[in-house]
């Protein structure tokens, strides 16, 4: 049965070979791919790359080799892979290693549950990578902010700054035991915030709110769950008056939805948030 999309070049999927995989805390494990798959595949412009994992529908035949035109030309869209968007937390052109990071919740979902489950040989296709933010050199000093969605895209930044680059870094995580070693050559604060409980994103916009904003020009990374995010852009853009040029901003996930339902909603959701931001700068 073929498709009613509007005829367009679907994007070539890459393919990869789970080399290893590391429990780096309870809700975060390490997936290491490699493979011939990736002979293509570059990386590097921007610490907060991103490649759209797809997971096969159960019982459903996908062509051999794996291709999306065929799929989208001969399968009806609701037959597609599911998507999950995942940060590039490294990727070693030389040895042709990719690391991705993933949140592990317990078995509900596609990505964590399939990391969980990940062992050498296992192969999965993606999209990407994807990106657009990247510390920038002329900036006096960095701010990042998230929860665990967003710390391998921290973690890439932090190991981006050169040495002496000042950053201010809140990281919100569940507790203590999630904690990361983050490596760095930049003068970082780091501060790590323990939910304990509590909801997703309130110890982060607090800290962030109570920051004395050091002089100068700051270059602000500001990501995870949507509520919280949107809280933080109306203090930068509207309260501390940041230029959006000098702000990488976004929700990359919202409680009550999965990637489907937030994908689907997020253009009006930030439609809105842009007509409110407009309104309040008097624009």
């Amino acid at each position: 049965m073929a498709t009613t999309e509007p005829a367009r070049r679907a994007p070539r999927a890459t393919t990869g070979v789970v080399e290893r995989t590391e429990r780096l805390t309870p809700h975060m494990i390490r997936v290491v791919l490699g493979g011939e798959g990736l002979a293509g595949f570059e990386a590097g412009e921007f610490t907060d790359h991103y490649v759209k994992l797809l997971f096969p529908l159960p019982g459903v035949a996908y062509p051999e080799p794996f291709d999306m035109a065929v799929i989208r030309a001969e399968l009806p869209r609701d037959q597609w892979p599911k998507t999950r968007t995942y940060t590039v937390r490294a990727w070693d052109p030389e040895a042709r290693e990719l690391t991705v990071d993933f949140v592990y919740h317990g078995d509900e979902g596609l990505a964590g549950p399939w990391a969980l489950r990940a062992r050498p040989g296992d192969v999965i296709h993606f999209l990407g990578p994807g990106g657009a933010y990247a510390p920038r050199a002329e900036a006096d000093w960095h701010l990042l902010a998230g929860d665990e969605s967003a710390l391998p895209a921290i973690g890439a930044a932090l190991k981006r700054l050169p040495a002496g680059a000042s950053a201010r870094v809140f990281v919100e995580v569940e507790g203590p035991e999630e904690e990361q070693k983050l490596q760095t050559e930049g003068d970082a604060e780091i501060v790590w915030l323990h939910r304990r409980g509590a909801q997703v994103g309130e110890a982060l916009v607090r800290a962030v709110r109570e920051l004395e904003f050091p002089e100068g020009v700051v270059h602000a990374f500001v990501h995870g769950e949507a509520n919280f995010v949107k809280e933080l852009r109306r203090y930068l853009r509207v309260e501390r008056g940041l230029p959006l040029e000098w702000l990488s901003i976004s929700g990359y996930w919202r409680r009550g939805r999965d990637e489907d339902g937030w994908r689907s909603s997020k253009p009006e959701w930030n439609r809105s948030i842009e007509e409110e931001e407009s309104a309040a700068l008097g624009g």
